[in-house]
């Protein structure tokens, strides 16, 4: 059984993701930079974004669990076991991009059980931007209901992908790409997934693939996707007789949220075809 969403949880994940936003763009240019290790930074402003969509959310839901990607040192002693409903929350996705100001980063806000994601919200405060959706309510960007692509190839379709900071040779990082480029129509490596997610969740993307992520960069961007009619699949050798179909209007394998790793597609036929592509 569906588990019951609050009624203003999505109007708090929104105003948390924007709050979150508008922090990171007062930093721009006054922040300084740790190394978690070779090729990873994290901001005084990433510490910055996640206190003030803590404080927002917690706040509206004091006995929900929090879950964010930096670690805050006032919260280090809180206990490790999460109640029923926590917020996946990543204060800065594409930290790279935001520390060299490259345009393709923001703020990424959820609220789940267990692996159900209730309410996500995805703030890109450079253009404005804010994806949003609710289960089962559909997908919106600045309030107007978004979707999917209709592109059904992979020879027409733009494709993003997520890469390890820690890539190296990474032989089967390496292999994925390889198989992919001269398939498809082109591809990009934005720096962001929750905005890989949500720009193939208004169509300007077809495609995306990931084999390792956290949870609170994908989270947000799932129910968005999903409610904009978008497919997803676990990778394998060979795609499902659903996704194959084009007749099939939706393909949505759930993505386990400790371990996520997927392939996400606008249309079944076209998640059939990378799906095979990527093995």
């Amino acid at each position: 059984m569906p588990t019951p969403i609050p009624d203003d949880a999505l109007d708090v994940c929104e105003a948390a993701a924007r709050a979150g936003g508008r922090v990171l763009l007062d930093w721009v240019g006054r922040f300084g930079i740790t190394h978690k290790g070779p090729r990873d930074v994290v901001t005084e402003a990433d510490f910055a974004s996640q206190r003030e969509i803590r404080r927002i959310v917690l706040d509206a839901f004091p006995t929900h669990g929090f879950v964010g990607e930096e670690a805050l040192p006032e919260h280090a002693s809180e206990p490790d076991a999460p109640p029923a409903l926590r917020w996946l929350v990543d204060p800065l996705d594409g930290t790279s991009n935001y520390v060299h100001g490259f345009p393709a980063w923001c703020s990424s806000v959820a609220l789940a059980a267990g692996d159900e994601i209730l309410v996500g919200a995805i703030f890109d405060p450079t253009l404005g931007e804010c994806f949003t959706a609710r289960r089962e309510h559909g997908a919106f960007l600045n309030g107007r209901r978004i979707g999917v692509a209709g592109t059904t190839a992979l020879a027409d379709a733009l494709v993003a992908v997520s890469f390890p900071a820690h890539i190296e040779a990474n032989p089967t990082a390496v292999a994925d790409f390889l198989a992919v480029l001269p398939r498809a129509h082109s591809i990009r490596r934005t720096g962001s997934t929750a905005l890989n997610l949500a720009w193939l969740a208004c169509g300007r993307l077809d495609a995306f693939w990931v084999r390792r992520i956290a949870a609170w960069d994908v989270a947000a961007g799932l129910v968005i996707l999903r409610e904009a009619g978008g497919c997803v699949g676990g990778f394998a050798a060979a795609a499902d007789s659903a996704a194959a179909d084009s007749t099939v209007d939706t393909v949505w394998t759930d993505v386990p949220l400790d371990r996520p790793a997927f392939v996400a597609a606008s249309t079944p036929p076209l998640l059939a075809e990378l799906r095979r592509v990527l093995g």
